[in-house]
C-alpha cells in the first residue's frame, strides 16, 4: 500500500465533485476489487472516495414493470429480497450465488457492474434483462454499456447511481465456477422478454457478450433442446491454466442448456 487521501462525501453531487476535481481519484464502493489491487500496486489513485455513507446509492424498490437496485446496495441484499425474488428470481439466485457469503455481505452490485471483470456475475444479468444504468449524468442502455475487459462506458467524472432492470416473462442463470476462486469461467444468463430473447455469456470472453444464434434459436422454440446444438465459436475467448477456449466454448452450450431448464 502507499499514501493516498480519503473522501467520505454524504451525496452523489459532492461525490461527483471530487471526482471531477481530481481525475486520478479512485471511488470505492464495497472494496472487493479495488482493495487487492491497491495492496498489488496495481492501482495508484491518489485519493480514494468512500461511497459508503450516501443513502441515496442504497436499495431496492418495485417501480412498475421495473426493478431498481442502487448501487450501494450489497449483494446479499439482492440475494435475499423479497422484491427481486418475486420479480426476477433469476436475478435473486445469480447474487446468492457471488463468490462466498463474505463477499456477498461486502461487494455491491454497482461495484461489479462498473468493474466490469470478465468473470463477474452481473454484467450478464444487465445484458441480458436489458437493463438500464442510471448515471450521475445520464442513463445507459446495457447494449452501450459494457466496451471490453474492464471497460465501460462511464465517464472519468460519472459514479454509477442504479440499476433498473425490467421485469421478464421468464430469465434463468447457470455459470461453471471455478472451485478455487469461484470466478466464472462459463455463464449465460438467458431471459425472454416482451421484446424477445437475450442470451449474455459472461466468464468465457474478455467481455460479456450476447450471443445471438442462441436468441434466434430460442425466439422460434422455447427449449434447452433449441440451444443444444448451437456451438460457441473459440475464437477471441478466454485461455489460460483453467481453461482452455475450446472448453469454455463448449461450457457456454452446456450453461445456456441449464439456463433455459433454470428460466422454465
Amino acid at each position: 500500500m502507499y499514501d493516498f487521501a480519503i473522501h467520505k462525501p454524504a451525496s452523489v453531487a459532492d461525490a461527483v465533485k471530487i471526482m471531477a476535481g481530481d481525475p486520478d481519484a479512485r471511488p470505492i464502493s464495497g472494496g472487493q476489487t479495488l482493495i487487492p489491487a491497491l495492496k498489488h500496486r496495481l492501482n495508484k489513485p491518489s485519493a480514494v472516495i468512500d461511497l459508503s455513507g450516501i443513502a441515496e446509492l442504497k436499495g431496492i424498490k418495485r417501480d412498475g414493470d421495473k426493478i431498481v437496485i442502487g448501487a450501494m446496495t450489497k449483494h446479499v441484499d439482492v440475494a435475499n429480497s423479497a422484491e427481486v425474488k418475486a420479480a426476477i428470481p433469476a436475478l435473486a439466485k445469480l447474487a446468492g450465488s457471488i463468490g462466498d457469503i463474505q463477499v456477498r455481505n461486502r461487494g455491491t452490485i454497482g461495484g461489479s457492474v462498473s468493474n466490469n471483470d470478465p468473470a463477474a456475475d452481473y454484467p450478464s444479468a444487465v445484458l441480458a434483462l436489458n437493463a438500464t444504468i442510471v448515471t450521475s449524468k445520464r442513463r445507459i442502455a446495457a447494449d452501450d454499456f459494457f466496451q471490453g475487459m474492464f471497460t465501460t462506458a462511464l465517464g472519468a467524472d460519472e459514479l454509477l447511481v442504479a440499476v433498473e432492470f425490467p421485469v421478464p416473462q421468464k430469465a434463468g442463470y447457470a455459470k461453471m465456477k471455478n472451485p478455487a476462486s469461484r470466478y466464472v469461467m462459463a455463464g449465460a444468463f438467458i431471459a425472454k422478454t416482451a421484446s424477445g430473447v437475450r442470451v449474455a455469456i459472461n466468464g468465457a470472453g474478455p467481455c460479456v457478450f450476447r450471443q445471438a444464434d442462441m436468441e434466434k434459436a430460442l425466439s422460434a422454440n422455447w427449449s434447452a433442446d433449441a440451444v443444444a446444438g448451437v456451438k460457441q465459436s473459440a475464437d477471441g475467448l478466454n485461455s489460460d491454466i483453467h481453461g482452455s477456449a475450446e472448453y469454455r466454448a463448449h461450457l457456454v452450450t452446456v450453461m445456456a442448456k441449464r439456463a433455459v431448464a433454470d428460466a422454465g
